[in-house]
């Protein structure tokens, strides 16, 4: 059997109910936010996905925060306020995003289709922000709003458990395929909604089949814990398992315990993170940190706790709305992290992820450097293979430009049309001005890790034949990343080039660049022999997703190693500017 955890009021921090009040009061009076026919329809008709996501997301927020203060205040403003809310979202059309609806692929729908409800990651949070509404308000709920409470569990059966026990074909499940974010996220949002029925024979299977699903992610986590979407779905994939087994009362061991490790050991400096497929290198601040101090201490990880703890701000809020209804009530009570200190996370010396190949060899005083293999069929693939990052003191200068706003060609058949997912803007070799192409078969091979360093060859990453040697590695001594390129193509006319993508200002030369860091970290110099010619290529940035990261742009230096033939080398040197 299944509970969720009790709820103490007297428990609740005090400075999140003032900040939530705040927000809470700035909008008390005024309409709730209305998802629109046109909105939804938005993703089918022009690709658009934003705009509905945004309104729905201002809704879910706004009812989080009502619970929470009715929770914990017990003032009947909040609990009218939170019955609003609960009644809206029971009158809502459809619970999923659009762009994950199979409406219009089963029924030729833009809207959604109220008798064949689709269950998606917005689904699954709706359900489990109602459960946790539900679990906290109680009785008050009934008393205020009598029917409410009866209404509410209606819509979860019919929206979500009732398709998750008869629907068998859900890709995420991981019946017949691979498993990504999607399985811990769904099948941890159903354990909680699953609390919601009464029959304990039905219950019971609901979490027989939910655990079912958190299994077989763990069973596809390698041991290294790490995560091939990178460090922004960690906490959407992994970190949704880790909430999950805790509701269990699971332990934290093996696979499961190294991957809470994560996020410490992608950690660049300050607000930089490694970041692979679709993750920002500066992604938000306030993640909830609570949920990885609660698993780091449920998993005796001293380094990942003190990581979370470096993010928590003595005397402010310890949870935001953004995170869901049941993050922020579980870190509203938790004393342990309410109590956290920020303290000092030690850097974690030299990483490796034999499951995805990617080596950091960190030097938080210094130069960073970090390589990545793989493979172009990884979950929320970027055309990589092969790719570096270096940071100066934290902060990334050679760089992976991340992902954009998301809308209907991101996950379509266009994906690759799309510049920031294309080899040509990582920082990987053009040979015969051919592109990385997509898929598993597009790999690193050979593999080799080497002192402070990686050698791989990148020729599978590409069409043609051609024969490619990378190896980098950081100089323990004299703290410089050097970067040997070998080449040997098969054949074609087209331009060679040696790309890197550049956060800051660049200066260039033939066989020179200096490059002045974002956040006054520092000039690094790049030196490469032979000195072959370089052009420097400007992006400007008119995606948020991107230049929220950035600034307002981005460029590209090309090394043009044309000249040196079918069969070349050229070292690269990269060393601070002192």
């Amino acid at each position: 059997m299944i509970t969720l955890p009790p709820w103490d009021p007297s428990a609740a921090d005090g400075p999140t109910l003032d900040a939530l009040r705040a927000r809470a009061e700035a909008v008390a009076g005024t309409p709730w936010p209305v998802p629109r026919a046109r909105d939804y329809a938005r993703y089918f008709r022009d690709g658009d996905r934003d705009a509905y996501e945004q309104l729905i997301w201002a809704r879910d927020q706004r009812l989080s925060r009502a619970v929470a203060l009715a929770a914990a205040t017990g003032e009947q403003a909040w609990l009218d306020e939170a019955g609003d809310g609960i009644q809206l979202l029971c009158e809502q059309s459809g619970w999923s995003w659009p762009a994950h609806d199979d409406t219009f692929a089963r029924h030729g729908a833009v809207v959604p289709t109220v008798t064949d409800p689709y269950l998606d990651l917005g689904a699954s949070e709706i359900a489990a922000q109602l459960a946790w509404a539900d679990h906290v308000l109680g009785d008050r709920l009934d008393a205020r709003v009598p029917g409410l409470r009866a209404r509410l569990r209606h819509e979860v059966d019919l929206r979500v458990l009732t398709p998750f026990e008869r629907r068998r074909d859900w890709h995420w499940l991981g019946l017949d395929g691979p498993v990504g974010n999607w399985t811990p996220w769904i099948h941890g949002n159903v354990l909680v909604a699953a609390t919601l029925e009464h029959d304990a024979v039905r219950r019971d299977r609901l979490v027989e089949l939910a655990v079912a699903g958190l299994e077989r992610y763990v069973g596809a986590l390698p041991d290294d814990g790490a995560v091939d979407e990178g460090y922004s779905y960690w906490w959407n994939g992994a970190a949704r398992l880790l909430e999950a087994l805790d509701l269990l009362d699971r332990p934290v061991t093996g696979k499961v315990r190294a991957t809470v490790a994560f996020p410490h050991a992608v950690h660049l400096g300050g607000p930089w993170y490694l970041n692979h497929a679709d993750g920002q290198a500066r992604p938000t601040t306030d993640q909830p940190w609570a949920v990885l101090h609660r698993a780091a201490r449920r998993a005796g990880d001293g380094e990942a706790e003190a990581h979370a703890a470096a993010h928590r701000v003595p005397g402010g809020p310890v949870a935001h709305e953004r995170e869901g209804l049941g993050r922020l009530l579980r870190a509203l009570t938790d004393t342990a992290w309410r109590d956290a200190g920020p303290r000092a996370a030690v850097p974690r010396s030299d990483v490796w992820f034999p499951s995805t190949q990617v080596l950091i060899a960190r030097d938080p005083t210094g130069l960073t450097l970090a390589v990545k293999g793989g493979h172009n069929g990884e979950h929320h693939n970027h055309n990589d293979v092969g790719s570096v990052v270096v940071a100066l003191r934290g902060v990334p200068v050679l760089v992976d430009p991340g992902r954009p706003t998301y809308t209907a060609q991101t996950f379509s058949p266009r994906r690759y049309e799309l510049w920031m997912m294309q080899s040509g803007w990582h920082n990987t070799p053009v040979p015969g001005g051919v592109f990385q192409e997509a898929g598993v078969a597009f790999a690193a091979a050979d593999v080799a890790v080497e002192d402070s360093g990686l050698s791989l060859e990148l020729g599978g990453a590409y069409p043609g034949g051609h024969r490619w040697r990378r190896t980098a590695r950081r100089e323990r001594a004299s703290g410089r990343v050097t970067v040997v390129d070998v080449w040997e193509l098969a054949g074609g006319g087209g331009t060679t080039e040696i790309r890197w993508m550049i956060a800051g200002s660049v200066r260039a030369e033939d066989g020179r660049a200096e490059i002045d860091a974002l956040d006054g970290a520092g000039t690094v110099v790049l030196t490469w022999s032979p000195a072959a010619p370089c052009a420097v290529v400007r992006r400007d940035l008119d995606d948020p997703m991107l230049s929220d990261v950035w600034g307002e742009r981005l460029h590209r230096l090309d090394i043009d190693v044309t000249g040196l033939g079918p069969v070349g080398t050229l070292e690269l040197t990269i060393e601070e500017l002192r």
